[in-house]
């Protein structure tokens, strides 16, 4: 095999290593944002029960 050929086969190895890392680290950064995305949606969840609780106490209060 000639060097060029060498040359070639290595590089096409990196340029696939490349490749591969790049897939993972957008697999890694797509599964960050489904993370953050979930907590946003709890941390939503839990102030919009805590404002229905604390308009409920308030209803209750009004009525006594």
């Amino acid at each position: 095999m000639n060097h060029s050929v060498s040359w070639n086969l290595d590089m096409s190895s990196m340029q696939e290593e490349l490749v591969r890392d790049r897939i993972r680290t957008l697999h890694r950064e797509a599964e960050e944002q489904r993370l953050i995305s979930g907590v946003l949606r709890v941390r939503r969840a839990r102030r919009d029960a805590e404002r229905a609780s604390s308009r409920l106490r308030h209803a209750l209060l009004r009525l006594v």
